[in-house]
């Protein structure tokens, strides 16, 4: 598998991922996403009822990550149940609402160790249940990801590809908020370095990047909304084009990503015009 974020440290590009940035269509993708989210925010309740809205899209973006991972509830059933460790699809949703709630509390930490916020988000959702929680696998390990069928990477190549996302990451950049955002989902999908839960942490870890650069700072914009929206087909599609490595594959996947913000965007902005209307 190719990787972007290995151009890092080959002297290809001093910032792969501004190179991204200059993609055909990616700009498109960014400025549409930001005039998106430019809309919600300007909405009138939003100065005054804006951590109604925060909480809510928590919950829905939380549904909509355990959807993609194969617990796709009501969220009517969300707001009802208080345990969530009867079945597998139980623990996948409370692993997605444990990591909507961490998530928050790790964006100081993301800029200068993300591979710490990475070991942490891995724990929180796997809640001890697995011995090797919150470290990366090792060859021979299996890797319980039923959605993403890909071929996986052995372990040097995963540590390998961690440090070099690590780098960027607490290097920064010009590059636009989607893209980092977009290569931060997409590489943890790529290499699923945990032994489970790795679409979850690569969706959270997603939602820090968006929330922590000031794209989205209330965390009101649920992405995983948009992308269960979608659907598995386009997701795993769009994975496979950021997989190839080629320009048109990165291109998609980060157009896939910007327009799963646009339609999160679009369920909050439903969420606001409903409590307007005294509704919700």
């Amino acid at each position: 598998m190719r990787s972007v974020v290995l151009m890092s440290t080959t002297g290809a590009t001093a910032d792969p991922l501004a190179t991204l940035g200059a993609l055909p269509g990616v700009a498109e993708s960014v400025e549409t996403v930001r005039k998106a989210v430019d809309r919600v925010y300007g909405h009138r309740i939003m100065r005054r009822r804006s951590n109604e809205i925060t909480s809510e899209a928590a919950l829905r973006g939380a549904r909509g990550s355990a959807a993609l991972s194969g617990a796709d509830w009501a969220l009517e059933e969300l707001r009802r149940r208080t345990d969530f460790s009867g079945d597998d699809e139980a623990r996948t949703v409370g692993a997605a609402l444990r990591l909507t709630a961490e998530a928050g509390q790790l964006l100081s930490i993301w800029r200068q160790s993300p591979l710490r916020v990475l070991a942490r988000l891995h724990l929180v959702a796997a809640a001890d249940s697995d011995p090797r929680v919150g470290r990366p696998r090792q060859d021979g390990e299996p890797v319980d990801e039923p959605l993403v069928e890909l071929p996986l990477p052995n372990a040097a190549e995963v540590s390998g590809r961690l440090e070099g996302l690590s780098r960027l990451i607490i290097a920064g950049g010009s590059a636009p908020a989607l893209v980092t955002a977009a290569v931060v989902h997409g590489e943890l999908l790529a290499l699923r370095p945990f032994a489970s839960h790795n679409g979850l942490v690569a969706r959270a870890a997603q939602r820090i990047v968006l929330v922590g650069s000031g794209l989205d700072p209330k965390a009101i914009c649920p992405a995983e909304v948009g992308l269960a929206e979608l659907g598995r087909a386009a997701y795993l599609a769009a994975l496979d084009g950021y997989v190839s490595g080629t320009p048109e594959g990165m291109a998609a996947w980060i157009a896939h990503c910007g327009k799963a913000v646009e339609l999160g965007v679009r369920e909050s902005v439903a969420v606001c015009e409903a409590l307007q209307r005294g509704a919700a």
